[in-house]
């Protein structure tokens, strides 16, 4: 029967029971979620451990970029991240610094592309987000990313837009950030009901006329413009929005 350890989703649980299987040379058959289904040859196994905020802080303290790895990787959408992860800390423990140089072991090769993958999705977000005014004076913007990149999002627009408030909001995983000027909160969507009756489309034809008047027909090149604006944002890039229907 092939045992698989179920841990709450969050990055701190996930590390604790990794701390608890290496430290006691239990190596899983697969980590997952709680909502995890189980085949006719598994055992979900639920140990119940108290979450331990020393993990993280001794990693952050001792090895703050490997850590940051692992966190990138527990974000992203690979089916596999939680046993990348076991078996990177697992690594960590016997080879400490060193360990970012041995890319010939599959965790940290996989780790290094996941994290720089998800770091890549993140950044780009970061200049394809264009948020929209409601009628209660919240600025509210959707995405799609691939990976659970919104703490990230999050994080940098506090420092971008400190004194507004806004609402991101990541249709694929269902989740908000929602800004208060002070704190963000992350909430599942079904717990909340927004309004999202837009005030005015003015400032967004004002972009869209300054985006059409700055570009240059006779250079124009969707190739290119895919390599640095790939078309799986358009739909909430409001002068792509607006570029797709003029062309149809």
């Amino acid at each position: 029967m092939n045992k698989i350890y179920i841990y709450e989703d969050t990055f701190l649980n996930l590390l604790t029971l990794i701390a608890y299987l290496t430290q006691y040379h239990v190596t899983p058959t697969n980590i997952k979620t709680s909502n995890y289904s189980p085949n006719l040859f598994e055992e979900n196994i639920t140990l119940n451990l108290k979450n331990n905020p020393k993990i993280i802080a001794y990693l952050k303290e001792n090895y703050s970029y490997p850590l940051k790895i692992m966190y990138y990787v527990y974000l992203s959408s690979d089916t596999n991240k939680e046993l990348i992860i076991y078996y990177f800390y697992l690594n960590l423990q016997k080879y400490r610094h060193q360990l970012l140089n041995m890319r010939n072991l599959k965790c940290v090769s996989a780790s290094l592309k996941i994290s720089h993958y998800v770091q890549n999705e993140a950044h780009k977000l970061k200049g394809f987000i264009r948020f929209t005014e409601l009628t209660n004076k919240v600025l509210y913007a959707k995405v799609n990313p691939t990976n659970n990149v919104l703490i990230i999002l999050a994080n940098h627009f506090k420092k971008r837009l400190p004194n507004e408030y806004w609402i991101i909001h990541d249709e694929n995983h269902h989740l908000l950030s929602i800004y208060d000027k002070k704190n963000i909160y992350l909430i599942n969507e079904k717990n909340l009901q927004l309004n999202l009756q837009s005030t005015s489309t003015t400032y967004e034809d004002l972009w869209c006329a300054f985006y059409d008047t700055i570009g240059i027909k006779e250079r124009k090149n969707i190739r290119c413009q895919m390599n640095f604006m790939p078309k799986k944002y358009w739909s909430n890039i409001i002068e792509m929005r607006n570029q797709n229907e003029k062309s149809n």
